[in-house]
C-alpha cells in the first residue's frame, strides 16, 4: 500500500512539473495578452516554439499554427467552438501562400481561393451553405 501512496505520489508530482512546463497566456478578444478574468482565449506554445495553440476560455482548441523547421514556412487552422475546422492555409516568411480554405460549422466548404504574396490571386470560389 505504501509503495502504491509513492508511485501516485511522483506521479502527481512529475505531472505538476511537465504542464507547468508549458506557460498559458491569456488573451482577450483580440489576441492581446490580459490576465484570466478578462480573457476569452489562451495560448501554449511548445518548448521547442514549433507549436503554438490557442484555445477557448472552455478548453476547445480555436488555432493552431504548426512551425516548419526553418521556421519560414507555418500550417495555420482556425476551428469554431464547437471544434469543427473553420480556416486552413499555410502561411511563408508570415504571409499567406498557396490554397486556402473557409469552411462553415456544418463542415462543408464556404470558400477556396489562393494567395501569393499575401495577396489573394486568380479565382476564388463561394460556395452556399447546403443544409
Amino acid at each position: 500500500m505504501n509503495v502504491l501512496i509513492k508511485n501516485l505520489t511522483v506521479i502527481v508530482f512529475l505531472s505538476t512539473i511537465i504542464t507547468s512546463a508549458q506557460k498559458k497566456t491569456w488573451l482577450d478578444g483580440n489576441l492581446n495578452e490580459t490576465n484570466q478574468l478578462n480573457s476569452v482565449y489562451y495560448k501554449v506554445v511548445s518548448e521547442d516554439a514549433k507549436e503554438e495553440l490557442y484555445f477557448y476560455k472552455n478548453t476547445n482548441i480555436f488555432r493552431k499554427i504548426i512551425h516548419s523547421n526553418e521556421m519560414s514556412i507555418a500550417i495555420f487552422s482556425e476551428f469554431y467552438e464547437t471544434g469543427s475546422l473553420k480556416i486552413a492555409g499555410k502561411y511563408e516568411k508570415g504571409l499567406k501562400e498557396g490554397i486556402w480554405k473557409k469552411y462553415y460549422v456544418n463542415g462543408k466548404i464556404k470558400e477556396r481561393g489562393r494567395y501569393k504574396n499575401g495577396k489573394k490571386v486568380g479565382i476564388w470560389k463561394t460556395f452556399y451553405k447546403n443544409f
